[in-house]
């Protein structure tokens, strides 16, 4: 399955009320990430071996985050795809630029 793929199946699972189109999936994304950084932090305070199955845990809130970004990006009218590619031409200018790290949107 790619993006484009993954983005029509998440949309055709968007039950919300269009009225609410951009906020909802916005706040969900917030909060699924939430979710995600919460399961990390307890792997971090009660230690990786207390909990086998982190990864399929960690693993199934990121897919709740990606349905967000999904649903999110249909709501703005971009496929996820090109908001993919978008991010690593970003990301590879950087790089060849040694400006990865730091601060600020437009370095």
């Amino acid at each position: 399955m790619n993006f484009n793929e993954y983005q029509e199946m998440a949309k055709s699972t968007a039950i919300y009320d269009k009225k609410h189109q951009i906020l909802y999936p916005a706040l969900g994304l917030a909060g699924e990430a939430g979710e995600v950084a919460n399961k990390v932090k307890k792997l971090i305070r009660d230690g990786y071996e207390e909990n086998k199955d982190y990864r399929q845990t960690v693993a199934a809130e990121i897919g709740d985050v990606l349905w967000y970004c999904a649903v999110l990006a249909s709501d703005i009218g971009y496929e996820l795809s090109d908001i993919a590619f978008s991010n690593t031409v970003k990301l590879q200018d950087r790089m060849n630029r040694g400006v990865i790290g730091g601060n600020g949107d437009t370095r």
